[in-house]
């Protein structure tokens, strides 16, 4: 009877336990997702390089905002290198014409209204206004499958997109992840808790360019991962010791 206890109670442990280890693993657990706060939006920073497509029906009027080079890999709609424009550290790029704009903490939807209104009806009538940034990348790092650098095209990318570019999480790995995000010229860090569902809402959910995932190894793959690097150490260690004794006893 003692020994039927035993084994009753060993299975509640181990249920127990499993448990346990589920929660701390399972991605999207429980929590509502508040739909009205998931908003994606590209806000241009310094250090990013645009291409800005002007059209109109007046092919003439948009060829003097519409730049080319022999250097460039991307290409417009008929096939021609466009041009590139760095926001420099002011936040300011130099286009023909127009002269300084300040695109930097403006959004793809502020950042066209500029143009229009600095093209039209001066230069250009009813222009259409087309910026794509061609140097978009985010970057994972951590316990991850395979971790680094990771260029977007099409610059939308949520933090479980990243985290599947990346290979996924591995199983050491803590579920509660960093974001690190430049505003305002300093660094800021976002928890996100990928058990919960909350991650929809957060500032950080979509990715910014140059953010970086950090994933955390947990305590237990960390001491390991310490213990096998100084393994060859102790042995050459031990090893020293147990020879200068066997020369001394002689």
């Amino acid at each position: 009877m003692q020994k039927v206890s035993k084994i009753v109670l060993a299975i509640i442990i181990l249920s127990i336990t499993s448990c346990a280890s589920k929660k701390d693993i399972v991605y999207f657990q429980n929590d509502e997702v508040d739909q009205s706060k998931i908003n994606y939006k590209t806000i241009f920073k310094p250090g990013d390089l645009v291409q800005i497509t002007i059209s109109a029906l007046d092919i003439e009027a948009v060829k003097p905002f519409n730049l080319t080079s022999s250097s460039a890999t991307n290409t417009n709609v008929s096939g021609t290198p466009q041009h590139s424009y760095l926001i420099n550290n002011n936040g300011y790029i130099d286009y023909p014409i127009l002269g300084e704009l300040k695109l930097a903490s403006l959004t793809r939807v502020e950042a066209i209204e500029l143009f229009k209104k600095k093209l039209s009806p001066d230069y250009v009538k009813n222009p259409t206004v087309n910026i794509k940034i061609t140097n978009f990348s985010i970057t994972v790092l951590g316990d991850v499958k395979n971790p680094g650098r990771f260029t977007i095209p099409n610059e939308r990318i949520s933090v479980i997109e990243a985290i599947g570019l990346a290979g996924d999480l591995n199983m050491s790995g803590i579920r509660t992840i960093k974001v690190k995000r430049e505003e305002d010229n300093q660094i800021k860090t976002y928890k996100l808790d990928l058990r919960s569902n909350k991650i929809f809402n957060s500032p950080v959910y979509y990715l910014q360019q140059n953010d970086v995932i950090y994933v955390e190894p947990n305590k237990s793959s960390s001491q390991d991962a310490v213990y096998n690097r100084n393994t060859g150490l102790f042995i050459s260690l031990g090893s020293i010791i147990i020879s200068l004794i066997s020369i001394l006893t002689r």
